[in-house]
């Protein structure tokens, strides 16, 4: 298949250009992060973020600006300034405005709900690697970091109200799915479709850098599932909402679990759901299914992709 393209900068030199905008968008954030925790709680306030002191005063807020303003905010300006600036293709490299059916935001949201079970499986086998014995400095750095990351969004989904909760909702969930998604689904595997000219490969290498982008090695295997099933969204809807809608559905229920059973609304420590084989079995064949049915309902509809090729 031949993947035509506007711009005349190798998909390679694009890469290297959004990587570039996207960790500088990341330093200047952090750098105006510093400088809001400062002023607001003074400087002792960054040593304890730092040493993560969650008994200090203002932890988890500091906590709260520098996910925002060094990840959330970054993460969402640098799509957006390399498709207009820099490709000058918003379209094809955001695909913010596709129009597409509306029966695919009950099949997104069917397709998240069945392939749950699944993607458990998936985190339970990767909890269980082990590196070899001449990598366990390397498995111990590993953990260490899975264990801060855990620690940290403990922190953050400590809800103590239904205010808190739609706060997280809303940042969690919805912020966070348009931010990553412009920048991965949108042009990070627009970039990789059209230098590997293919659409899977760049669906595939892309869910590999979304996981291993958020340095946690021991949910790598759920996240890069989860980064295929988006992908497959966006690219037979040719919009980038669908994986939008999917991740905000993935986050966002994951909030509102952990807030139910905070409050004992809910028995079941969301961290410690399994399913038997014979779910995980079904979950796969439903998710294939319906996966299927979400195809031909794009095909119906003659929805295209970012090249105007027909997918099937």
């Amino acid at each position: 298949m031949s993947v035509n393209t506007k711009s005349p900068m190798h998909p390679s030199l694009q890469f290297l250009i959004l990587s570039t905008i996207t960790v500088g968008c990341m330093l200047l954030g952090a750098i105006i992060g510093m400088g809001f925790i400062t002023v607001l709680y003074g400087a002792n306030a960054l040593t304890e973020a730092v040493t993560f002191n969650s008994a200090a005063p203002h932890f988890a807020n500091t906590i709260w600006i520098f996910q925002i303003l060094s990840t959330t905010i970054p993460l969402f300006l640098a799509p957006v300034i390399f498709a207009r600036l820099i490709v000058s293709e918003p379209r094809e490299y955001l695909k913010s405005t596709k129009v597409y059916p509306a029966v695919l935001f009950l099949l997104v949201f069917a397709i998240m709900m069945f392939s749950s079970p699944l993607i458990d499986f998936l985190g339970t086998i990767n909890q269980k690697m082990a590196l070899p014995g001449f990598l366990k400095s390397v498995e111990q750095w590993m953990r260490e970091k899975e264990d801060l990351a855990a620690k940290q969004t403990q922190v953050l989904l400590q809800m103590k109200t239904i205010g808190s909760m739609l706060f997280n909702v809303l940042e969690i969930g919805l912020l966070t799915a348009i931010a990553e998604e412009f920048l991965f689904r949108g042009c990070i595997q627009t970039i990789f479709t059209r230098w590997t000219n293919s659409i899977h490969w760049g669906i595939w290498i892309t869910a590999i850098l979304f996981s291993a982008f958020h340095m946690q090695f021991f949910g790598f295997l759920p996240r890069f599932m989860l980064g295929i099933l988006f992908g497959y969204f966006v690219a037979y809807s040719g919009s980038i909402w669908t994986s939008v809608m999917a991740h905000f559905i993935n986050n966002g229920t994951a909030v509102l679990v952990t807030y139910l059973y905070q409050h004992s609304t809910i028995k079941s420590d969301p961290d410690n759901i399994h399913y038997n084989y014979i779910i995980h079995i079904f979950s796969l064949i439903f998710t294939v299914l319906l996966f299927f049915v979400y195809q031909y309902c794009v095909k119906q509809k003659n929805c295209q992709d970012i090249n105007g090729k027909e997918l099937g």
